[in-house]
């Protein structure tokens, strides 16, 4: 996210005018609100003052030693941006709030920085960076596409097309044939107006036959059935071709997209939905391969129809090839003028159309919950509104575009009424044959089919170039977490080391600071706190699914960005609190972990988990389909295929994360004692619901708001009455009231 922002010209000067000689710029962000006016100013942060700049003119001037408590306050309309100035809360800026606001809670956190080194007479800190995406146009400022960074008016069109004309380096041949099948096709069009021209001088309409008249009209009407036959081959050839083609370039595009996908970092993927991946693995595809397979074809072949017939026209009569084109400028103005409410009424109805998306998707994936309250009917009344109101959008598009359109299409084929009564004046005063006239109005028959297709042009090439590029920003993402060039493939033993080890999912906001945590080879670590501690996010940043944004972590004395992703998770069994099964058997998802491992394996890593008598006793064993996500078995059930799935690869580090929540009292004890056998020889780290599963931890580490404040054995930390005392003392205190307390 831009923190830097240049100063216009009349700003610039008057910020050199005012500054002194060797400050560094820190930050710099536009304000948009003055004492209730729309402006386009500027917030200077130097590691010395802070400067409020307006169309050439300073404003104010702020030391940090007369600064503190920067903070960010929505507003009516608008978001302020305040600081203590002498102990006095003032307003330093305004601005809409939307693209600016988490800008300023960057800066805020930066200003609080080079306000405590200015107190401290300390040397200023570097600049916060932000890893948050751009939501806006760097360029024009309008918003990007929905979950992209795509501006639709500031994209380069031509980078995109080369972008595809590269990735279908091996298709070129293929995909050019549907083209020149095109331009034959349409020969044999323009070749049987002529031959129906010769027929009716010559022959139909001649009364001075001669003897081998009949021969020659039945070579005429051969030719002309053979023209239309080869005419209708060749579009059967484009079209097989034309499938061939689109499905090899369908497959090679979705299996590039997924490919990608399924690389990008759990960061890149959070920021999109599942629907909106899917959309761009099917939608955006199949709107590019109908575009490039069908549409393209049919545009080029109409444009080279176009100009053929264009001169064709010229040639036989130019005053009558001007009645083709007299009525023109009258519809190309017309569409111009329609253009734009054309366009609001699509965004009107794709906008409508997004909300029903989103509405039946959060209604499908939460059922459950639906179901579980009652709220049938609800959600029933609440989607026939949603549809409801899409219905009244579409049926007000289709009768403006279904009454224009027509009159359009009147409006653009007018001239064929002017060729007509010109040429039947011509006829009738003998200065043109019926011949001629047949085969200009079909030569100006076809003139007219891409002029009517001329409204729909745009907003094909619009809809292709979006979908392409969203599919383009997917495969040209580069992941926030990659390996390093030469990345080690390290036989773990399982010691591991947090060393200063600060993570915000937003960089200005972090949800661990400063970590430090020392495991030895086969102990087991406890982690506790409260929800939102940041228990989760550090097994998270263990396994690298997220970059550090400062500090390391090192396994074995190797920092984990030098180990390959693919050595250091196939060597962590995960056992999350979010159980998911895939669709199969029971086997299946048991054996997930390690795909060649025999039945032995899975039925001993089962007994492990405590998962085989129930596995038995479905109704097809471990061939038993647990349908999606796994809702054919019980929660209980979920996680202790779960538990044996991690298991079955003998991993070096085990990670349970609320790994027995969702067990009863009896199966919970079961199953804590296997993985306290299971445990032994491993680096475990442990996230418990119930804090006397971890009583036999080597070690516990207590976090709160992302700090360490604890970290000792189960015994140590109940010796010291501290903040894990209060926590185990809750939770007895909330057992024996029969409440359970989430740690």
């Amino acid at each position: 996210m831009k923190l830097m922002y240049d100063l216009p010209k009349a700003d610039e000067e008057a910020f050199l005018a005012a500054s002194e000689s060797g400050e560094k710029r820190m930050y710099c962000l536009p304000f948009d609100i003055l004492e209730d006016e729309f402006v386009k100013g500027f917030m200077m942060f130097t590691d010395k003052s802070v400067y409020k700049l307006l169309d050439g003119k300073l404003l104010f001037k702020y030391d940090y030693s007369e600064l503190s408590d920067f903070f960010t306050e929505m507003m009516y309309g608008s978001v302020g941006f305040y600081a203590k100035r002498n102990g006095n809360t003032e307003l330093l800026c305004r601005f809409i709030s939307g693209k600016n606001l988490p800008r300023y809670s960057v800066v805020v956190g930066g200003c609080e920085a080079l306000c405590d080194a200015a107190r401290h007479k300390k040397s200023a800190p570097e600049p916060l960076e932000s890893n948050e995406p751009e939501r806006y146009c760097p360029n024009c400022g309008r918003p990007f596409l929905l979950h992209t960074k795509i501006c639709p008016f500031c994209r380069n069109n031509k980078a995109i097309y080369k972008k595809l004309w590269n990735m279908t380096r091996g298709l070129h041949l293929m995909m050019m044939v549907p083209l020149f099948t095109a331009i034959i096709s349409i020969i044999f069009r323009f070749i049987l107006p002529f031959v129906q021209k010769t027929a009716i001088d010559k022959y139909i309409l001649n009364d001075e036959r001669a003897d081998n008249y009949l021969l020659h009209f039945i070579v005429i009407i051969v030719a002309i059935v053979t023209l239309d036959i080869a005419h209708r081959a060749i579009n059967v050839i484009q079209g097989r071709i034309s499938v061939i083609s689109g499905n090899r370039f369908t497959r090679t595009l979705r299996a590039v997209l997924f490919e990608k996908i399924q690389m990008l970092s759990m960061n890149s993927i959070s920021a999109k939905t599942p629907g909106d991946l899917m959309g761009r693995i099917n939608n955006d595809v199949s709107v590019v391969q109908n575009f490039v397979t069908h549409l393209l074809p049919t545009y080029f072949g109409q444009l080279f129809s176009f100009i053929l017939a264009l001169t064709l026209l010229l040639w036989l009569n130019p005053l009558m090839c001007l009645f083709v084109f007299i009525p023109i400028p009258i519809a190309i103005y017309s569409i111009a003028k329609f253009r734009s409410t054309m366009q609001r009424r699509h965004v009107h109805s794709w906008l409508r159309g997004q909300k029903t998306n989103h509405l039946l998707q959060d209604v499908l994936n939460g059922v459950r919950v639906v179901k579980s309250y009652g709220n049938e009917q609800r959600e029933i009344d609440a989607f026939n509104k949603t549809t409801q109101n899409q219905a009244v959008i579409d049926e007000s598009n289709a009768k403006v575009f279904d009454t224009v359109f027509p009159i359009l299409g009147f409006v653009v084929r007018f001239g064929s009424y002017l060729i007509m009564l010109y040429g039947n004046w011509l006829l009738f005063h003998g200065t043109m044959k019926p011949g001629e006239l047949n085969q200009f109005n079909s030569y100006s028959g076809i003139i007219y089919e891409p002029l009517m297709q001329i409204t729909q042009i745009p907003r094909n090439i619009t809809n292709f170039i979006t979908s392409l590029s969203k599919i383009f920003e997917i495969i040209e993402e580069e992941p926030d977490v990659r390996d390093a060039d030469f990345p080690e493939n390290l036989n773990i033993k399982g010691n591991v080391e947090i060393k200063d080890v600060t993570f915000g999912y937003e960089t200005y906001n972090p949800v661990l600071k400063n970590i430090n945590l020392s495991v030895k080879a086969g102990e087991m670590v406890g982690l506790v706190g409260h929800s939102g501690c940041g228990k989760t996010t550090l097994i998270n940043l263990i396994m690298r699914l997220y970059e550090i944004n400062s500090g390391a972590i090192e396994i074995d004395g190797v920092n984990i960005k030098d180990i390959s992703q693919n050595s250091l998770r196939t060597q962590i069994g995960v056992v999350l609190q979010e159980t998911h099964l895939f669709s199969g058997s029971v086997r299946d998802n048991i054996r997930y972990s390690k795909p060649h491992a025999t039945n032995a394996e899975v039925i001993a890593a089962a007994k492990a988990a405590n998962a085989h008598d129930f596995i038995i006793n479905l109704p097809e064993g471990y061939n038993t389909m647990v349908g999606e996500k796994g809702f054919s078995l019980s929660g209980g059930e979920r996680q202790r295929v779960a538990i044996a799935r991690a298991l079955i690869h003998n991993p070096k580090i085990l990670i349970l994360d609320e790994a027995t929540a969702a067990l009863d009292t009896e199966t919970e004890k079961l199953i804590q004692d296997a993985i306290n056998r299971l445990a032994v020889g491993r680096t475990t780290f442990a996230i418990a619901h119930r804090l006397s599963t971890l009583r036999n931890a080597d070690k516990i580490l207590v976090l709160d708001h992302g700090n360490v404040v604890e970290f000792g054995t189960h015994k140590e930390l109940l010796d010291k009455r501290g903040y894990y005392f209060k926590l185990v003392m809750a939770q007895k205190k909330a057992a024996e009231d029969g409440v359970e307390l989430d740690d």
